[in-house]
């Protein structure tokens, strides 16, 4: 399914509350509202193909700055030497994608930026993303990393996702569902590198995202890059890592070996609390299509069967559909703290209460 497509079908979602809402006397006969119900109305349509224009995939890619080559992050904070295949996105242009194309929140502050795969559209079904982030959080000590017993992380971590999701329901999040490591943690002593990779399930969709982390060590903090990707993209991700590891570092002053313990900071944490961070909340875009759609509270029952053959592509038997039950009318946004989603968020006070 195409971002255009995703789009419209969005668009066509929001405006049928509007369209087609009757109002039915008690005593009206349930025809009546049956047949006033069938006359979309012209002018919400015009406006849903206005609002559809809008969107120009063509003028959105354009709009994007891809740099490729050396590229110095933040303030000469570190610098990385892109491959060929790899291209680069500014701070600014990264959250446009991660908000207006892969509708993903904002978030507070903008990340340092974003690499791609060179040549790939980042709207096409085939894209991936690798988000980065600094976390000025001191220096962190890579001294417990030889004793980490991670499978009792997992096991620890899973039930932190449970807890996490009972928050997330009763905020009007969609579930997420740590499924087990796609990849065990791997700490490069040398280099001062950490990986490592976890299966996730977003809400109900039947596309398993993959939350692949890298973190480099640095004298007074930590450079966050995180993949964005689909579970059936690991092979084409593992065989990125080595590229993506070995373009990274950190510059002059920055380094984990310029420490100096009379000046720097220390980290409260160690390496087993960088891979215990909370799950990561941007799913990009298949793992938010299903909360896309979910945002609306009417779905009408011919979108979805078209939504249904265009994901899937199978046809499925038919089943007699239920009397839809009556859904209370949305509640007006209020400013939620989601979840903790990095290793500075274990740090602030608890806001769930």
């Amino acid at each position: 399914m195409s971002i255009k497509e995703l789009i419209m079908a969005t668009l066509l979602v929001a405006c049928v509350p509007t369209a087609q809402a009757v109002v039915v006397a008690p005593d009206a006969p349930a025809s009546a509202a049956i047949s006033e119900a069938a006359a979309p109305e012209e002018e919400s349509a015009a406006v849903t193909e206005e609002e559809f224009e809008e969107f120009d995939e063509e003028a959105f890619i354009a709009s994007l700055n891809f740099q490729t080559g050396k590229v110095v992050l933040g303030d000469n904070l570190a610098t990385l030497n892109l491959p060929d295949h790899l291209v680069f996105l500014n701070g600014e242009d990264a959250e446009r994608l991660l908000v207006e194309a892969w509708g993903n929140p904002p978030d507070a502050g903008l990340p340092l930026g974003m690499v791609l795969p060179a040549g790939i559209s980042p709207l096409a079904d085939e894209s991936w993303a690798v988000t980065i982030e600094y976390e000025a959080s001191g220096y962190v000590s890579d001294e417990d990393a030889e004793d980490i017993d991670y499978s009792e992380m997992l096991e620890d971590l899973k039930e932190e996702a449970a807890t996490d999701n009972q928050w997330r329901a009763e905020n009007g999040y969609e579930p997420v569902e740590l499924l087990g490591w796609a990849a065990q943690p791997h700490y490069d002593a040398q280099g001062k590198k950490l990986h490592w990779a976890k299966e996730l399930k977003f809400g109900d969709s039947d596309t398993n995202t993959l939350n692949y982390n890298i973190r480099v060590l640095g004298r007074k903090g930590v450079l966050v890059l995180n993949f964005i990707a689909n579970m059936d993209q690991l092979p084409e991700i593992q065989s990125n890592l080595p590229s993506v590891l070995a373009m990274t570092d950190f510059n002059q002053g920055h380094r984990y070996a310029e420490f100096d313990p009379d000046l720097d900071e220390v980290a409260a944490y160690g390496i087993g609390a960088l891979i215990a961070g909370k799950l990561a909340t941007k799913a990009g875009l298949f793992a938010t299509l299903a909360l896309l759609l979910k945002k609306f509270w009417i779905v009408p029952l011919l979108l979805i069967g078209w939504l249904g053959k265009r994901l899937f592509g199978k046809k499925q038997a038919e089943t007699p559909v239920a009397a839809a039950e009556p859904v209370a009318e949305p509640l007006a946004a209020e400013a939620v703290q989601p979840p903790a989603s990095t290793v500075l968020d274990l740090n602030k006070a608890d806001e769930k209460a």
